[in-house]
């Protein structure tokens, strides 16, 4: 077993030489090292202590709090988080062309759209929310309303494409049925 060392230790690491602990989550330790600068090493990996914080241990960084609270928001309650669009639909344009060459083809940003997209997802998990907490409904209403707005989502898959980060993107039910 390993020592969990706080944030303030000195240590003295074969590979990168001295360094100061300055972050700590439940699987590494980000060291400031002398020569090698910022590195992050396993907490069980091989170094010599120097000297060990009297600081109380926080074995959650703020990273992990944030992101967790972040989650946490967007799940349960209906604020917008920033969306960026994908940087080669920045400043471009949607063309709608009509089969008919008599009219007029509409055009419209792709911010404006990619917006209008990113409302639509907002408001689909709200009311994701809303039937999970809704007592007016029993489990089984609320597993089939929730199918429903899965297969949204996976009709939506198509804008991906829009999306900077997977990690925003429209996700339908992946499971083969």
């Amino acid at each position: 077993m390993y020592q969990l060392l706080a944030i303030g230790s000195r240590i003295n690491h074969p590979e990168f030489g001295k360094g100061v602990i300055t972050n700590v989550d439940s699987r590494m330790y980000w060291v400031t090292f002398i020569d090698n600068g910022l590195e992050t090493i396993p907490l069980d990996d091989d170094f010599e202590v120097i000297e060990a914080s009297e600081d109380d241990l926080d074995t959650v960084s703020f990273y992990e709090v944030e992101r967790t609270l972040r989650e946490i928001l967007k799940k349960w309650s209906d604020a917008s988080e920033i969306v960026p669009i994908a940087d080669k639909y920045k400043g471009g344009t949607l063309i709608l062309q009509p089969k008919d060459v008599n009219l007029a083809n509409k055009e419209l940003p792709m911010e404006t759209f990619f917006h209008k997209i990113v409302m639509l997802r907002d408001r689909l998990r709200v009311m994701e929310q809303k039937i999970n907490s809704h007592s007016g409904l029993d489990d089984q209403d609320k597993v089939d309303l929730q199918q429903y707005i899965t297969r949204c989502y996976g009709s939506l898959t198509t804008f991906n494409v829009l999306f900077k980060n997977n990690s925003q993107q429209f996700k339908g039910d992946s499971s083969k049925k």
